[in-house]
């Protein structure tokens, strides 16, 4: 088992390994990924601010995706995904076309200087990632790799769970 924060030995079981003490650890490590993505993102050729690299990614991540559904995404009103639409289509990153079969709706899409932006963004995310991680030694690598995994499952159950027990 491996902890966030310093030594310790691994087989002893104490009040500092319980699901809350151990969320504790990983809050101030997802704070200092956060900080490291950040960095990361504001040395590209392009500042964005978050808000409009969530809905370059959103609209890159999703086809035929409309305003309505970018700002159910991006838990924004519709008036503000339609404002920041604007600011990404004034930049040339995004696109909006009329549906071919309703009119009344608009498809989102990426141009090419969108995705660029987005793959630029991504490689170096990428980058300072790989530079922290080779940091670390091999097994530690492996097991934040496991329980990345573990984590990622673990969360596809949790909210299953909670659907079926609100269905009840």
């Amino acid at each position: 088992m491996t902890h966030l924060v310093g030594p310790r030995d691994d087989d002893a079981q104490g009040p500092g390994d319980g699901p809350e003490a151990i969320a504790r650890e990983i809050a101030d490590a997802v704070e200092s990924l956060t900080n490291l993505w950040s960095l990361a993102t504001q040395e590209a050729a392009l500042r964005l601010s978050l808000h409009q690299l969530r809905a370059l990614r959103a609209v890159g991540a999703a086809s035929e995706l409309n305003l309505t559904a970018l700002a159910e995404r991006l838990y924004i009103g519709l008036p503000t995904a339609s404002r920041l639409c604007d600011r990404l289509e004034a930049a040339g990153l995004l696109e909006r076309a009329l549906h071919p079969d309703r009119r009344r709706e608009v498809r989102l899409s990426l141009t090419a200087h969108g995705l660029e932006v987005l793959r630029d963004v991504a490689a170096r995310r990428a980058q300072a990632l790989a530079v922290t991680l080779g940091a670390m030694e091999p097994d530690e690598r492996v097991a934040l790799s496991r329980g990345m995994k573990a984590f990622l499952a673990a969360q596809q159950v949790v909210p299953a769970r909670a659907a079926d027990a609100d269905h009840r």
